[in-house]
């Protein structure tokens, strides 16, 4: 994965000596490296808010009735989830509330139980399959981070995108649930 960045890095920076000058690559290349370090700090601090909400949450009976209330779902998606439920669950509820960030920690806590009770180290069992793509289409309820940046960017509507993913993003997870339950090994 390295090469094919490093490669995109160059032939973005070849592209642009090319059509603009020294000049104005090396300007390009600062103005950029500027607005990454910017972005990456205003984000930080929503980050931040939402990944130590998520910890005291973590540490309150509202997170364990949150588990509760998605152990019926778990056992239906998740049959041989085994010690790992309570991470999916952490992972699953991080997802919802538009958290990605927040949520990778304990989606790979619940991988490395997952292979640990695994019988056949090295091959992925169907609960994680099944975990790996319910976060690739990650029902939001609230989509925070996007919320986010929209407005550090100046949004003057930044929660109007709320509604258009949870629409699309329930019907990704609906479509996920039914291929997996359709393709999960008896």
């Amino acid at each position: 994965m390295d090469i094919v960045f490093f490669g995109l890095l160059a032939v973005g920076i070849v592209t642009e000596l090319v059509t603009k000058g020294g000049d104005a690559a090396l300007a390009s290349l600062i103005a950029g490296t500027q607005n990454a370090v910017q972005n990456g700090v205003t984000m930080a601090g929503g980050m931040l808010f939402w990944m130590g909400l998520m910890g005291v949450l973590e540490q309150t009976p509202l997170m364990a009735r949150l588990s509760h209330s998605l152990q019926k779902p778990m056992r239906f998606l998740f049959p041989d989830a085994g010690g790992a439920a309570e991470a999916i669950a952490l992972n699953l509820s991080c997802n919802m509330l538009g958290l990605g960030n927040a949520a990778t920690p304990y989606g790979i806590e619940a991988m490395r139980i997952m292979e640990a009770e695994n019988p056949e180290k090295g091959v992925a069992t169907d609960s994680m399959c099944v975990l790996l793509a319910l976060n690739a289409s990650c029902l939001e309820l609230f989509p925070a981070t996007l919320v986010g940046l929209r407005q550090s960017f100046g949004s003057a509507r930044p929660a109007a995108v709320v509604l258009p993913v949870l629409l699309s993003s329930a019907c990704s997870t609906a479509v996920t649930v039914l291929l997996c339950r359709l393709c999960i090994r008896k």
